[in-house]
């Protein structure tokens, strides 16, 4: 197993004047492995990018990017790291061709196929201009001249920002095929979580600066269960149950995520709702875990 970190976090904090925004994150990132950093708007997320790209300084802590300080990265050391900031590209006055020859300058080992490939599915001429493209055409050019560069590490702040469904899969599929198949690394953050459940290998869970939860994406789930109730039931008496982290009302039942045991479910919501429950259990996902370990507001 390769264990060469590629990032390495240690007791990061920082703060926008009196405003303490990361509260010591410790996390790192190993060569050949998708990291995803999970968290609501203004949890934290796009401050530890800066941080890691040399934008801002940290109060206290150590950022690392290939060993070295991150806010006095070498020359050499940014020519491998591809950047998507937020989904979309700054020189909106360019066209798609203009796109590709600016940037290709920069990257020797720029991959004119893979950009041919991604934009080609937009089914606009290469003289498109950038500013006359929607929200979503633009981001997936952007995409495409990030998977392009052909870096040694992807960070994507939130790549998903203005894509359908149907682009996101592809995207995806490429990123996975980036990853094993060249040997690179990627970390992503993303506000629609279940995208990150089919390709990340590990995650960090962050909430106004702290961390909640560091695990494989694997064990991310681990002591947290779901189960479906009758929603012709009371379930008032669970809303502040400390074992109970979400309760979801739908067309036909109640979701709940807890920390109830399967062994355990039917005595515990029997006891707490009164007369017998028969909970039927089912797997939760990614985002039902996100939900429970930050709350719905």
């Amino acid at each position: 197993m390769n264990n060469e970190l590629i990032i390495e976090i240690t007791g990061l904090t920082h703060s926008y004047g009196k405003n303490k925004v990361l509260h010591g994150i410790d996390f790192s990132v190993e060569k050949g492995k998708t990291f995803g950093l999970l968290g609501k708007n203004g949890a934290g997320k796009t401050t530890t990018i800066n941080i890691m790209m040399g934008f801002l300084i940290p109060d206290s802590g150590k950022c690392l990017v290939f060993g070295e300080n991150a806010h006095r990265l070498s020359p050499h050391a940014k020519r491998r790291i591809g950047l998507l900031h937020e989904g979309h590209l700054s020189y909106e006055f360019m066209s798609i061709a203009e796109t590709e020859k600016f940037y290709s300058r920069f990257y020797p080992a720029w991959d004119a196929e893979i950009y041919a490939y991604l934009v080609d599915k937009l089914g606009l001429k290469r003289t498109h201009k950038i500013k006359n493209m929607s929200c979503g055409q633009r981001s997936q050019v952007a995409l495409a001249a990030l998977m392009a560069q052909n870096a040694d590490i992807l960070i994507l702040d939130d790549f998903s920002m203005g894509l359908d469904a149907g682009y996101r899969r592809l995207f995806i599929d490429h990123l996975n095929f980036y990853v094993k198949q060249r040997e690179k690394t990627v970390l992503i953050t993303s506000h629609i979580v279940q995208d990150l459940e089919r390709f990340v290998d590990e995650a960090l869970i962050i909430d106004k600066g702290h961390v909640l939860r560091s695990a494989p994406i694997s064990e991310l789930r681990g002591g947290l269960f779901g189960y479906r109730i009758d929603n012709k039931r009371d379930v008032k008496p669970l809303e502040h149950e400390k074992a109970i982290k979400d309760l979801s009302h739908t067309s036909e039942s109640y979701e709940i995520i807890c920390e109830v045991p399967p062994n355990d479910a039917a005595d515990y919501f029997s006891a707490k709702l009164g007369g017998k429950v028969a909970p039927e259990p089912f797997n939760i996902t990614l985002e039902d875990a996100f939900i429970a370990l930050t709350g719905k507001y």
